[in-house]
């Protein structure tokens, strides 16, 4: 009995190297939505998981998100069947009067998220969505579209969803109030940083929206009117295209970070849209094989359910991962990928040949989000500082932790009283009475200096911890000065692995060191010189917890702090297949503080990420 990728995926055994394989990819993937969708055709309702927001909207994102994908495909000349469908939901889910109208937008509403899909297909496909339309059908739409927009947008990337409706008004040849589009143009402009980098609104969160949102709406914007705002998008995307892809592994898989992963291949959308743009940002080769492996690597995930529906999840189905706005129609959002449909074959994104990843150091510095990014064999290790989100369910899972991994993932904590029982890959959590525990969520300062990243935090208003992480890959550094009134336990744990069934795999915990073998990977934590004592433990997280895999093992070192200052060292590794033996045996020395110190204060800059409004002024 198995329940993997060949049971669990559409696009299992697709090659994804053609543009034909491509196209089929995504008719393989809509397929199954076709029993979901309403007698009107006006909504997909796809299972029974609520998001904060009402059915009716939940219902129009699975309606709507496929045509990231689909509107491309036609506009490439692909033929998809089923457009009589969305042609009548359009006209039903606009209309008051049926009963499967849309329902009304009065302020920031799910549902102007989704008409930017629909915004982005009539003005790249009228003919299939707008044309069938008559008369009131027609004017309907119409008011539907320009009552939505006249309301504020959330102060993120939902700016450009008014502008993407702007955009299919005006290639209608609809009468409307243009001053908005005008206004929102400018208040985006206001969240770009600089060499590429834009924050999602005022705020310390620097992630997958950069890409997917940001770049990817601008050069949409940019393929479809030309002007001075498309030229900057195109000049940002050039700018921001070598620094992300060093977030790719060789086999494709990108470090996850942040929210909204359920989103999936959605993260090779800024290639997609390099290429829908004709923006060789990088060599053809090199976009193309960003998108396509990245593609690739998720067709061997089980990301659906038994009837190919895509899943709420990441490497598998698991919900705990979620944001509150997740409902079942969100993953779709991955079809932003299938952009390059909309090229004819003999675009070079097609007809060049299928490149490797652009040559990068082994450790990369990005200023802006904070992150080092570091090379380790097969993997991508990004080391973080100066981000948080308090506003997200897990959101220091998913924005604090110390090192983000494309092959390890990371694992989120179900259990707010589980102090012992806590996977804590990446962190360092610290409890006053064994029972509940604090970890990093916000930074009172955090900077950058080469090859190394350093945060200021406190778990409680009274105690304060510095952390320095170092690369030296396979292994980094991390070496944390805690000050404390009162004494703390503390788990500071590795990554986490895949554990095995019917426990199979080998672990050593021993003074000062913990490592786990398991089928494919190993992974392992060792202090390299703490004030303290620390022992080792491999703990067994709560099964779905990680984003990986259903069931994983985390070394980890533990121990007591005393009130006052403590040192804690470590040195932590992962590695996936081949020989560890080497590396594991000869971890890297500890910097010392004043060598830390007197490099930060000679080398060390501001982390772009710090420099919004946080939880600590």
């Amino acid at each position: 009995m198995t329940f993997d990728a060949a049971t669990a995926n559409p696009l299992f055994g697709n090659m994804m190297q053609t543009r034909e394989q491509m196209a089929k990819g995504l008719l393989d993937l809509f397929d199954p939505l076709l029993p979901f969708f309403s007698n009107g055709n006006a909504r997909v309702r796809l299972d029974a998981v609520g998001a904060h927001f009402d059915r009716a909207a939940a219902d129009l994102e699975g309606f709507a998100r496929p045509l990231w994908g689909l509107a491309p495909f036609a506009a490439g000349g692909g033929r998809f069947a089923h457009w009589d469908r969305y042609a009548e939901g359009i006209a039903n889910g606009t209309d008051p009067k049926h009963p499967e109208y849309w329902g009304s937008v009065n302020g920031r509403d799910q549902r102007m998220v989704e008409l930017a899909a629909l915004g982005f297909a009539l003005a790249l496909v009228p003919e299939r969505l707008w044309d069938p339309l008559k008369g009131e059908a027609r004017d309907r739409l119409i008011a539907y579209l320009k009552h939505a927009r006249q309301f504020d947008y959330a102060e993120n990337n939902w700016k450009f969803f008014r502008i993407l409706v702007d955009i299919a008004l005006d290639r209608l040849g609809v009468d409307f109030d243009r001053s908005l589009t005008k206004a929102y143009l400018a208040e985006l402009d206001g969240f770009y940083i600089a060499d590429g980098w834009y924050r999602d609104g005022n705020i310390r969160r620097i992630d997958h929206y950069v890409p997917f949102a940001m770049h990817f709406y601008g050069l949409i914007y940019a393929r479809l009117v030309d002007d001075d705002h498309g030229q900057r998008y195109r000049e940002r995307a050039r700018l921001f295209a070598r620094d992300f892809s060093t977030w790719f592994a060789e086999d494709g898989a990108v470090v996850p970070f942040g929210r909204s992963l359920t989103y999936r291949f959605a993260c090779a959308g800024f290639w997609s849209a390099l290429a829908f743009a004709g923006e060789e940002a990088l060599p053809w080769g090199e976009v193309k094989g960003l998108t396509l492996r990245h593609i690739r690597w998720w067709s061997r995930q089980p990301i659906a359910n038994s009837d190919g529906v895509l899943s709420i999840g990441y490497a598998y189905p698991q919900l705990t991962m979620s944001e509150s706005y997740n409902s079942a129609g969100s993953p779709y959002w991955a079809f932003k990928a299938f952009l390059p449909l909309a090229l004819e074959e003999e675009h070079p994104f097609w007809t060049a040949p299928e490149a490797s990843l652009p040559q990068a150091p082994i450790h990369h510095p990005l200023p802006h989000p904070g992150m080092i990014m570091m090379r380790s064999g097969q993997d991508v290790v990004a080391l973080s500082s100066g981000q948080e989100n308090l506003q997200m369910r897990c959101g220091p899972e998913k924005y604090a932790k110390f090192a983000y991994s494309a092959h390890y993932g990371f694992s989120i904590e179900v259990d707010e009283r589980g102090f012992a029982t806590g996977a804590f890959d990446s962190m360092l959590s610290l409890s006053d009475d064994r029972i509940h525990y604090r970890v990093r969520e916000t930074n009172e300062d955090a900077q950058i200096a080469g090859d190394a990243v350093y945060a200021k935090w406190h778990p409680w208003p009274e105690v304060t911890i510095e952390t320095w992480l170092v690369a030296a890959a396979p292994w980094h550094l991390r070496i944390h000065r805690i000050k404390t009134p009162r004494s703390l336990k503390c788990i500071e744990g590795g990554f986490a692995i895949a554990k095995r069934d019917g426990d199979l795999d080998h672990s050593t915990s021993a003074n000062r060191s913990a490592s786990a073998l398991g089928e494919f990977d190993f992974s392992g934590i060792v202090d390299i010189g703490s004030s303290v004592p620390r022992e080792g433990f491999v703990q067994k997280p709560l099964p779905n917890t990680n984003l990986m895999v259903s069931k994983t093992l985390v070394p980890q070192l533990r121990a007591d702090i005393p009130a006052g200052q403590t040192i804690l060292c470590a040195a932590v590794m992962a590695v996936r297949g081949g020989s560890f033996d080497d590396g594991w045996n000869n971890p890297p020395d500890a910097p010392t503080l004043a060598d830390l110190e007197r490099r930060f204060a000679e080398t060390g800059t501001r982390v772009s990420a710090i420099e919004a409004p946080g939880s600590i002024k």
